[in-house]
């Protein structure tokens, strides 16, 4: 069964900036499609609640390879504990989270989020709000925006709180399933709205959707490899592109 309707791919879906046209079958049938694709993800790998916080900071603009050397890096110096990081020099942190890119920045960033973690009381402090006040204490944290405090609600606290990126949009745009206006919490909301507080759903969705940014929906998508192709009405226009781009080369 296709992704989107015949009518759907004549049509696209628009909406006002502050609506998201998202709805149920839609939603379930684009995760069962990159499920299909590319089998479960399995994310987010890390040994504790705080580590995926720690790695929700250092994420921001680089690829998680560089995050997995900048922790190993870490690790070496000090356990991965509020306090300890902490107590390192300012200097000796931003030398371990080097391998993550503007590692000066993130140093001073993952010392704020550390020392609000510390002075809410760690993990058992901050498990005892609710959803919506521990998210707004986080985005009140110097250096966190949505996406890293909906990474840590969903992946480190299994709260119901739908993440979304560059390729959820990217993705979603080109299916014809958002118009490409909408802000980050339309989106957020639109896609809780049509799951349901499904944690387990929401971190693999958002999982699939980041390897399929990755690997085959990128800025210049590779469309003869994605099993999506059939149901994108903007496949055979980047077809079209990468056609000419190779005969030119050719020629």
């Amino acid at each position: 069964m296709n992704l989107l309707s015949v009518t759907d791919r004549i049509r696209p879906l628009r909406s006002p900036i502050d609506e998201c046209p998202l709805d149920a079958e839609r939603a379930r049938r684009l995760f069962s499609a990159l499920i299909a694709s590319h089998g479960p993800r399995h994310w987010w790998p890390a040994d504790s609640p705080f580590e995926v916080m720690i790695g929700a900071v250092l994420t921001q603009n680089t690829a998680w390879s560089n995050v997995e050397r900048a922790l190993a890096r870490l690790k070496e110096r000090v356990p991965l504990e509020a306090e300890a990081i902490l107590a390192l020099a300012p200097a000796d942190l931003a030398e371990a989270l080097r391998p993550a890119g503007y590692f000066n920045l993130k140093a001073r960033r993952l010392t704020a989020f550390c020392d609000y973690y510390r002075s809410a009381g760690g993990l058992d402090g901050l498990s005892r709000l609710e959803t919506h006040q521990l998210r707004q204490e986080l985005l009140a944290v110097k250096g966190i925006g949505p996406e890293t405090a909906d990474d840590m609600l969903l992946y480190a606290f299994d709260r119901p709180v739908f993440v979304v990126d560059a390729y959820t949009r990217r993705i979603l745009s080109r299916l014809g399933l958002l118009a490409g206006d909408e802000g980050y919490e339309s989106i957020r909301a639109a896609f809780e709205r049509a799951l349901g507080p499904d944690v387990p759903v929401y971190k693999e969705y958002h999982a699939l959707i980041v390897h399929h940014g990755k690997h085959l929906c990128r800025t210049r998508p590779r469309c003869p490899e994605c099993g999506l192709r059939a149901s994108c009405p903007t496949a055979p226009d980047f077809a079209g592109i990468q056609g000419a781009l190779d005969s030119s080369r050719e020629g």
